[in-house]
């Protein structure tokens, strides 16, 4: 049985940070691609960050956060980590851990539960 479970979110002024994890059980990550979404109240699902291996490691990142937030992965661990610093309020949303269907991020076949990240401005 799969299960993906995220940690670290909170509340935060803006301009602060925060690390979230999702720990991994019941599946091997190292060959999927794996990435954080965020959904806020009203507004859809965004892919926030990924990462992947193909030959090499690729990472991705949705314009509104790149320099600000930073994808890892500790396979060994099989966590997810996803560094946020220099947080807005725009970013207050639930993030969500999902590991993809294989190594190519196009469709993800598990989700974690979700963990809320609000910043206060």
């Amino acid at each position: 049985q799969v299960q993906l479970v995220e940690s670290g979110g909170g509340s935060v002024e803006a301009g602060g940070s925060l690390r979230l994890s999702c720990s991994a059980s019941g599946i091997t990550t190292s060959t999927r691609c794996m990435a954080w979404f965020r959904q806020a109240p009203g507004k859809e699902r965004e892919e926030v960050a990924a990462v992947t291996v193909i030959g090499s490691t690729h990472y991705s990142y949705a314009e509104s956060v790149k320099g600000r937030f930073t994808i890892s992965a500790d396979n060994a661990k099989n966590t997810l980590y996803l560094q946020m610093n220099s947080l807005k309020h725009d970013d207050t949303a639930m993030y969500y851990c999902a590991v993809g269907r294989g190594a190519y991020c196009f469709e993800f076949d598990y989700w974690g539960q979700g963990t809320q990240v609000t910043v206060s401005s």
